[in-house]
C-alpha cells in the first residue's frame, strides 16, 4: 500500500487515481486528522461481496465445507446453476 500525504494527494490527485487502478494497490491518503484509502471500484465491489458472503451464514457454512472437501481433495458432484446460486 502507497501512503502519501493529504498536500501531496491533492496536488497529484489524477496520478494517484490512475496509478491506484493502474498497479491494483490500496493508496493510503493521509491527514490530521485521520486518514482514507483510495481503492479501485472493482476491487471495492468485490470486498463488499465478500463482507456479504461471510455475513450470510449458510453462505459461510457452505464456503467452509467447500474448503473442508477441497484440502481433503474431494470432488463435489454435479449441482446445477439454479442450486449453485440459490441467493442471487
Amino acid at each position: 500500500m502507497i501512503s502519501v500525504n493529504i498536500e501531496k494527494a491533492s496536488q497529484s490527485l489524477a496520478q494517484l487515481i490512475y496509478d491506484t487502478i493502474k498497479n491494483c494497490e490500496e493508496t493510503l491518503i493521509v491527514s490530521d486528522t485521520g486518514s482514507v484509502v483510495l481503492i479501485d471500484q472493482a476491487e471495492w465491489e468485490n470486498i463488499q461481496e465478500t463482507l456479504k458472503l461471510l455475513h450470510d451464514e449458510k453462505s459461510l457454512k457452505a464456503l467452509i465445507e467447500g474448503h473442508k472437501a477441497r484440502d481433503q481433495d474431494v470432488r463435489p458432484d454435479s449441482v446445477s446453476i439454479e442450486d449453485a446460486f440459490y441467493d442471487l
